[in-house]
């Protein structure tokens, strides 16, 4: 770790002496965007019932963004992304930080790369969400595998705290510059601050032609706990036929004795007014949690939805979801009663509509 530090340390010190010699003069910009997204929901969940509701973020997640850019001359440049999740249901915020979602400032040179520091996502979660075709949202989206319950590897790291399988907060990041032949990659460090959280992850990815591949891995410390090391390992590729994108990711969560291997399969085929996606994750997970087994547990998400172009702003979406859950997991569609009994049946579906600003 401290020989990564010095690498980031030695590649900030370049752009920042780069940045001294150009002249004052700079160009900038500072761009308002967002997307707003709203879907009627019903989850059924085996032996419970079902409930209705209105979500947010069932196709992507609602959110306001603001990004600024400073052209700096001599091929540099400074730039910042704050992102804000909004519950459009409800009209709240998504979680307690105002911008929870991302709050970045970099300063990038065409020829050496990226230097960025702030609030961001891990490179495993990257190298994961960019193989679901639900975007890790919604009734059909891997975020309702790859999570905290029931109980395995990431419960027995982080317990009810914010994990990092998503994001981590005091990051220092460096991207590759564009341009290296289909490879891109980034490194990233994460303060702890404390007892807390300390990371350092780094991903690599290449594309030729239809074809590209990635991998990622990252590896959190956290003295709150007695368990040792957590370590958030991911790999997948995606073919691209025209008539089909077809997607295949490995990703395996470790934490002591346990861990939660997750493999997903997906695809999107373009059809004349928009796109039907399908998806398939299967969960698996082994060892021990303090004196529980977690072998036999387990599930089987399958999903399928259709999403209509209304414009190149607004479109109209419906996703079906089923969630079978082996041995005494609990993984089930969000929004449904209370209660599931492990290794019961959850299923839902929704009907929505997204639009960009």
């Amino acid at each position: 770790m401290n020989t990564s530090f010095r690498q980031a340390a030695t590649t900030a010190l370049c752009l920042s002496a780069a940045a001294c010699v150009l002249p004052a003069a700079a160009q900038s910009t500072v761009q308002l965007s967002g997307l707003v997204d709203a879907a009627a929901r019903s989850v059924s969940n085996q032996g419970r019932g079902s409930v209705k509701s209105l979500v947010s973020g069932s196709n992507s997640t609602s959110r306001l963004v603001v990004r600024g850019t400073e052209e700096l001359g001599g091929g540099l440049s400074a730039s910042f992304w704050l992102e804000h999740g909004i519950a459009l249901d409800t009209g709240t915020p998504t979680a307690t930080g105002f911008w929870d979602r991302r709050s970045t400032l970099s300063l990038s040179s065409k020829r050496l790369g990226e230097l960025r520091m702030g609030r961001d996502y891990v490179p495993t979660y990257l190298n994961w969400v960019r193989f679901d075709v639900f975007s890790h949202v919604g009734v059909a989206g891997s975020n309702n595998s790859v999570s905290a319950t029931p109980l395995g590897p990431i419960r027995s790291a982080f317990g009810s705290a914010a994990n990092t399988t998503v994001r981590a907060s005091n990051t220092l990041q460096f991207h590759l510059p564009k341009g290296l032949g289909g490879w891109e990659g980034q490194l990233m460090l994460a303060a702890g601050e404390g007892s807390g959280n300390k990371l350092v992850g780094a991903r690599l990815a290449y594309a030729v032609g239809p074809l590209s591949f990635s991998a990622a891995r990252a590896q959190t410390d956290n003295a709150n706990t007695t368990s040792g090391k957590f370590t958030d390992t991911a790999v997948g590729g995606t073919w691209s036929l025209g008539f089909l994108r077809a997607n295949a990711v490995w990703r395996q969560f470790k934490q002591n004795q346990s861990k939660q291997t997750n493999l997903m399969v997906s695809g999107a085929v373009p059809v004349s007014t928009g796109e039907v996606k399908f998806s398939m994750v299967r969960v698996d997970l082994d060892g021990r949690v303090g004196s529980t087994s977690v072998d036999p547990n387990g599930s089987t998400h399958l999903g399928l939805g259709y999403v209509h172009t209304l414009s190149k702003r607004s479109v109209l979406y419906g996703t079906y979801s089923r969630i079978s859950n082996r041995g005494a997991s609990t993984y089930q569609v969000p929004g449904g009663p209370a209660g599931l009994a492990g290794g019961g049946r959850s299923t839902g579906y929704e009907l929505g509509m997204r639009h960009n600003f």
